[in-house]
């Protein structure tokens, strides 16, 4: 049974608990309470590094543009700007609608790929591919 979620980071391997059954207060989302603070320390500095000083050949991996993580108000602004350099993003969102995440799907220049159970296993192995060849 789950019980919360914890973002890790790629450099480093920082780890914090970003949202649990046992947390109080607000955020809330479903059952969890959400610890935004988690997102200002862990996953806002490389992402605000990446945005502010955006260097060509780059590529920002973010899991995942859900709700848990919208709920930071700086986590979208910082995306926000993320999505208007010329970096590549490759991101995980939510499949429902809401009006953030439907903006940046709307973005010139943004490929949706729909993961499911027949592609998932592959999918990792084909979007390096795209990154390696010329």
């Amino acid at each position: 049974m789950r019980t919360g979620f914890a973002p890790e980071t790629l450099t480093g391997g920082r780890r914090a608990v970003l949202a649990h059954v046992d947390f109080t207060g607000t955020p809330r989302v479903g059952r969890y309470g959400v610890d935004l603070g988690v997102m200002e320390r862990l996953a806002l500095p490389p992402l605000r590094a990446a945005a502010t000083e955006p260097v060509p050949g780059t590529l920002v991996l973010i899991d995942e543009l859900g709700r848990m993580e919208l709920a930071c108000t700086a986590f979208q602004d910082t995306v926000r700007r993320l999505f208007e350099t010329e970096i590549d993003i490759v991101a995980t969102v939510h499949a429902k609608s809401a009006p953030f995440t439907d903006a940046l799907k709307r973005r010139a220049g943004v490929e949706l790929v729909q993961v499911t159970r027949a592609n998932r296993d592959a999918l990792p192995e084909t979007l390096a591919a795209r990154w390696e060849s010329p």
